[in-house]
């Protein structure tokens, strides 16, 4: 396994074109939803403080807002190359927190309290096919 982590920091190009770019298809529109999910926190609109007064969070402008942060910082960190890996673990954290927020109150599975596990599936997806390092350190294997 050591041998393969090296070999993939020796080599990050192992990761086939097509791959890399589906990686980044599907990272893209992660982030561009992220982004417009922290823009929309850090104004904040009416839909946001009311969707937080319905999740039993305070509704004040600077909670928020710091939610709105949070989500940019995360977002980020996740479009960095550099810093991806550590923007996709702090994103399974946050994301988390918004699935216990809707297990909580009761939402509906499928379309709310997974939504951020479809996200989170998401982000691991899309590193996962554009990062052959995190391929290496997690190598999957038919059969």
């Amino acid at each position: 396994m050591q041998a393969a982590v090296q070999t993939a920091h020796a080599n990050p190009e192992s990761v086939s074109n097509k791959a890399y770019w589906a990686g980044w298809i599907i990272s893209g529109l992660l982030i561009l939803f992220l982004l417009f999910d922290a823009v929309i926190k850090l104004l904040p609109l009416d839909v946001v403080t009311e969707t937080m007064a319905t999740l039993g969070w305070p509704t004040s402008d600077g909670m928020a807002r710091t939610l709105g942060v949070l989500t940019l910082i995360c977002t980020v960190l996740y479009a960095i190359p550099r810093t991806s890996v550590l923007g996709a673990i702090l994103l399974t954290g946050y994301l988390g927190g918004a699935m216990a927020t809707h297990l909580r109150i009761g939402n509906p599975m499928a379309t709310h309290t997974l939504f951020g596990l479809y996200l989170g599936v998401m982000a691991w997806g899309g590193l996962y096919l554009r990062d052959a390092r995190l391929r290496a350190l997690i190598p999957l294997r038919a059969g």
